[in-house]
């Protein structure tokens, strides 16, 4: 009674019984102390969505405190916040969902990666978060539909990840960007992977219809949410329940969030009845109150007012695909919006000064996006008159520039959307006449008959003066770092616009040539070579190591709260200033300023020596030589739109190597470097970039002038090399063949025969990448600039480099899948092409001339998946191996691949890339070698390979089990195997079963030295290891004892004499090993005792 708040007297009524549990919470709370326990504790956020420190003494009355589990402790957790989401109280669900999107948006800024074990945003997906918040959405009560709004807003965008796709968009074919498609390994089905493209997006649209939305989600939530109709909830919160100005923005954040998905995505938007004609009419109107840019003017609403946002939704819809944009211009009425807000100055606009730059901003990447297509040209000549203003108020940018100011970068990043619209409308003019001249000239109505734009060349050729003046005034501001780093993005857009106009020059009918090549000779001699030579461009050359994402892979990895089901950049809180896309980054200006380069000595050849100090820059140098030595970052959502850039960069430096190595005859000092780098692009190189792997394969990886070990005595370095052993202590033994005709040849020999070749091999590699050709003819025309025929801004899904790091040995590979696909359909084999003795001798040849001047390059493949690949040869085609080069090329591989080097690093236990199972492979070559062998010792080896002792014990037994009758034909003899004995008999074999098999092939005769010395001399070496061995155990002492006593009970002498006499390996003895004269002492009495 002593601890009672207040004592009950007698004559109050039923006070009699006193309830102590329902009294017990009146008491003051203890304390909260932590737990001295290993285990987690359960995390509590504050209603602003931060972590509460579970020893936190936070006072009651901030409202933290409540009769749920852990009263003591302040806070709310996520199973008490998802509870009070669905309580019938209005203020409860609305506080729940605002706090859980608080949470969400700190989650995603990683403020909880190192308090917290796993993912909060994992957690709240597997929980059901995002159906919560779709249920949320249909709640008549205003609160909670905004609450869960903002919840979906901060679980989806990154307003970052938009800042930074904003801020390349003027980059070198910045204007395309990957689609925000989650990437899941884990759904895609085997079965799929025989089906064409057509079948497969068909295939994938039905089985997703067929599947519930929470699985649908679980994969990618924005298609989760689709399949839920969220567009026509958001139509109508937009239109009927019309809320406040932070919720439409939210929205409209969502919706350009969905528009990156996918075209598909862009469909179903375009395709939801009213949305767009809301959004148009409402937040895109022509005509608004003038108070809206009054100072201190209070927008209570945002409908019927011109937003930003709403036109930057509309300009990601359209990088969807031409078709949608056709309907945004024409359907939606866009083309009278873009010339009501591009005509008008921002000033002039009615609205706040920086919304009205940034709306105008967007009107003009909008039209960039349809110039992009080749529509909406027409507008050009009705508003070339601003354009012109625009352009001459430049300078007046400049001078204003010199002080740092919001207002400043927002005008920068507008004028360098104007020059971004300009550049594409000349690309689009610069291939009128000759689609005018296609027209007149083709009067078949089968061919596609494409108009030209209403754009001509005389119409855009007025700009280059504009522009060319002002990029010499601000290429004078290099110096000042600020001003400098301030107009970067307008600089590198005027780079971009010369180089492409001048490609388009060069190709007018009407433009005589000889003004053409004066014109870029006064651009190199008055602009660009004065500046090749400012100390500030040395720097930027510089800073491009420690702003590369190769060189510095970190700096595009995953953020620590990524889900796999939502696309991200994790630029949330942004990127470091010397980082790819930092501030200070000189990747967008040095990009722009080589695509310029190039195109001046593509139609200028007798300037490109003037350009060789390009490639002499030690900071490019040593940025090349780093970047194809580090592995690349792993390709996801967050680094594949950074990577892409960067080899944009790279490959435009080995476009101008081309060039420099047939002009510039001290260029031959950089050839190996930028080989090096062309072949490390090449397996790298993503999706939407096929016209660049094309141009390197066709104009780099197989260029003489790029191998300048083929000239200057590299065959006679290799033989050299063989006959001192350099670098090896092994024996470089060669098996013979089953064609006894073959005659001898040294490395060098082939290594002369292969650079020889050089041009077959090309044309080789190229035949057997044609399945490529439909994604090829889309990447030229967006690298070419051929706008009329750009389907989508959006590049295609990423799953992964466009061709496999393993693509030198593609045409075996591709021979390989041939045959068996044609065996397993019991078909017969007609398809293989008629030089497949060429075809296998070129890959061959290539994979040579790689593993012995460019080895680092195949460095990324382990040393087991190249001996899967060159098991192929075996099992393509039944004699294949016997024909005379292909055995001396696989022959001259094998002892690259026996070097003790390449040995250890030989792994047949770890998964390989491309191959389901290596023991199922090896199956095959067994019962290939039984088939077709004829004994051959090369073939032998590669049998003989993977039996090592510290390889899966199911590989010997496959042979000692199932395959015994091709210990007969493996006559691979001691001096000719290229492996050391000792990785096959030591250490000493412990499985009994194998050891069985051992001594019953030796006993029954199956297993002999004249027929198959190398395992003879294993199999001696383990039995006499058994059956002599000192530890016992009682499992295996009476085997042992067994196999004693049959041993000396055997009629075979040798063999006898062999299993107990045996000493150790010696490579030079004719039988592979030495024999005791004696047996000694220990040995003997164990005999005696055990016979």
């Amino acid at each position: 009674d002593d601890d009672l708040p207040v004592k009950p007297r007698k004559e109050w009524i039923h006070m009699d019984n006193v309830e102590f549990e329902k009294l017990e919470w009146m008491k003051d709370l203890p304390s909260p102390r932590q737990k001295k326990t290993k285990k987690g504790m359960q995390a509590r956020f504050s209603l602003k969505g931060e972590l509460i420190p579970p020893d936190a003494d936070l006072p009651t009355h901030l409202g933290l405190h409540h009769h749920g589990e852990e009263a003591e402790r302040a806070g709310y957790s996520l199973q008490e916040l998802f509870h009070l989401s669905r309580s019938q109280v209005t203020q409860q669900r609305t506080l729940a969902l605002q706090v859980l999107g608080r949470i969400v948006q700190r989650a995603r800024a990683g403020e909880f990666a190192s308090s917290l074990k796993g993912s909060v945003l994992r957690l709240l997906l597997d929980a059901g978060f995002l159906f919560l918040l779709r249920f949320s959405l249909d709640d008549a009560v205003d609160n909670v539909m905004a609450a869960a709004v903002g919840a979906l807003r901060a679980l989806l965008v990154s307003l970052d990840d938009e800042k930074y796709l904003d801020w390349t968009f003027s980059w070198y074919q910045g204007m395309a960007a990957f689609p925000f498609v989650p990437s899941n390994e884990e759904e895609e089905e085997e079965e799929e992977e025989e089906l064409n493209g057509t079948e497969k997006s068909q295939n994938e649209k039905l089985k997703d219809q067929n599947k519930p939305d929470p699985d649908v989600a679980r994969y990618d939530v924005v298609k989760g949410l689709l399949k839920t109709r969220i567009q026509h909830r958001l139509r109508y919160i937009l239109e009927v329940m019309r809320p406040v100005p932070t919720v439409v923005l939210d929205i409209l954040h969502i919706l350009t969030h969905i528009a990156r998905h996918s075209s598909e995505a862009c469909s179903q938007l375009l395709d939801c009845p009213r949305l767009i004609e809301t959004i148009v009419r409402e937040f895109l109107p022509t005509q608004w109150d003038p108070k809206v840019a009054e100072p201190g003017f209070l927008l209570t609403s945002l409908h019927g007012v011109a937003c930003a946002s709403a036109m930057k939704f509309i300009r990601v819809l359209a990088s969807g695909g031409r078709n949608a944009t056709a309907r945004l211009l024409n359907k939606f009425e866009m083309k009278s919006r873009l010339s009501r807000f591009i005509a008008e100055d921002p000033l002039d606009l009615l609205l706040p000064r920086e919304e009205a730059i940034r709306l105008s901003t967007e009107a003009f990447r909008l039209w960039a996006v349809a110039a992009g297509y080749g529509q909406a040209c027409d507008l050009y000549s009705d508003l070339y008159p601003v354009l012109v203003r625009i352009l001459q108020s430049l300078p007046e940018l400049l001078s204003a520039c010199r002080v740092k100011s919001p207002v400043v970068e927002l005008s920068v990043q507008r004028a360098a959307a104007v020059v971004t619209l300009l550049t594409h409308v000349t690309q689009t003019a610069g291939y009128a006449a000759e689609l005018q001249a296609r027209l007149s000239s083709n009067n078949s109505e089968d061919s596609e008959q494409i108009p030209p734009p209403p754009v001509a060349w005389n119409q855009v050729s007025g700009l280059q003066p504009f522009l060319e003046t002002s990029l010499k005034k601000i290429l004078q501001e290099i110096s000042q770092t600020e001003t400098w780093q301030t107009l970067q993005p307008l600089t590198t857009a005027c780079v971009i616009f010369l180089g492409v106009y001048y490609s388009a020059y060069s190709q007018q009918p009407s433009v005589n040539p000889i003004d053409c090549l004066e014109e870029l000779e006064h651009l190199t001699s008055e602009v660009l070579q004065p500046l090749l030579i400012q100390p500030a461009i040395d720097s930027m050359w510089d800073l491009l190591r420690p702003c590369s994402a190769l060189c510095n892979p970190l700096s595009c990895s995953l953020a620590p709260e990524s889900v796999v089901s939502i696309a991200s950049l994790s630029c949330t809180g942004g990127k470091p200033p010397l980082s790819l896309v930092g501030s200070k980054s000189p990747f967008p200006f040095l990009t722009a300023l080589l695509y310029l380069i190039n195109s001046i000595t593509h139609i200028h050849k007798g300037l490109t020596s003037k350009y060789s100090c390009v490639l002499d820059f030690r900071g490019l140098k040593d940025y090349l030589h780093q970047s194809w030595q580090t592995g690349p970052p792993s390709v996801t959502p967050s680094s594949a739109w950074i990577l892409r850039h960067e080899y944009h960069l790279q490959y435009l430096v080995l476009a101008l190597a081309r060039r420099m190595a047939g002009t510039c005859p001290d260029y031959t000092q950089h050839a190996s470097l930028h080989h090096c780098v062309a072949m490390a692009l090449l397996s790298r190189l993503l999706p939407g970039s096929e016209h660049l792997a094309h141009e390197v394969l066709l104009d780099l990886a197989f260029n003489p002038d790029f191998l300048p070990e083929g000239k200057a005595g590299g065959p006679e370095a290799a033989d050299f090399s063989d006959i001192l052993h350099l670098g090896t202590s092994a024996k470089l033994a060669q098996p013979g063949s089953a064609a006894a005709f073959l005659s001898k040849v040294t490395r060098g020999d082939l290594l002369g025969e292969s650079f020889q070749n050089l041009p077959s091999i090309r044309s080789c590699y190229l035949s057997h990448f044609v399945h490529l050709q439909p994604t090829l003819t889309r990447s030229q025309a967006s690298y070419q600039g051929r706008n009329y025929l750009i389907q989508s801004m959006l590049l295609p899904e990423v799953k992964g480099p466009i061709l496999p790091s393993d693509w030198p040995f593609f045409p075996l590979i591709s021979l390989y899948n041939k045959v068996t696909n044609a065996e397993t359909r019991e078909a017969v084999l007609n398809s293989l092409p008629l030089d497949l003795i060429n075809t296998v001798t070129w890959n061959l040849q290539w994979v040579l001339l790689l593993e012995t001047w460019r080895s680092k390059t195949l460095q990324s493949i382990p040393t087991a998946a190249k001996l899967a690949r060159l098991m192929c040869v075996f099992l393509t085609g039944s004699d294949l191996f016997l024909e005379a080069p292909i055995h001396r090329y696989t022959a001259a591989l094998l002892s690259v691949y026996c070097q003790p080097k390449a040995l250890d690093s030989l792994n047949l236990d770890a998964p390989l890339p491309g191959l389901a199972s290596f023991h199922d492979l090896y199956i095959s070559l067994l019962e290939q070698f039984e088939g077709v062998s004829f004994g051959d010792p090369l073939f032998g080896v590669f049998v003989l390979l993977p039996l090592q002792k510290r390889f899966s014990v199911h590989l010997r037994l496959s042979v000692f089990g199932e395959h015994t009758n091709i210990l007969r034909a493996l006559g691979v003899p001691l001096q000719q195997f290229p492996v050391p004995l000792e990785r096959y008999a030591s250490p000493p074999e412990d499985n009994l079963n194998l050891l069985r098999l051992y001594f019953r092939t030796l006993v029954t005769g199956a297993l002999r030295h004249t027929w198959c010395p190398v395992l003879y001399v294993v199999a001696v070496a383990h039995v006499n290891s058994f059956i002599f061995s000192q530890e016992s155990t009682t499992q295996t002492d009476a085997a042992r004892k067994s196999m004693l006593r049959k041993t000396w009970l055997l009629v075979d002498e040798n063999l006898k004499k062999h299993l107990l006499y045996y000493r150790l390996l010696n490579a030079e003895s004719p039988l592979g090993f030495d024999l005791y004269e004696q047996l000694p002492p220990m040995r003997q009495k164990y005999l005696q005792i055990v016979t």
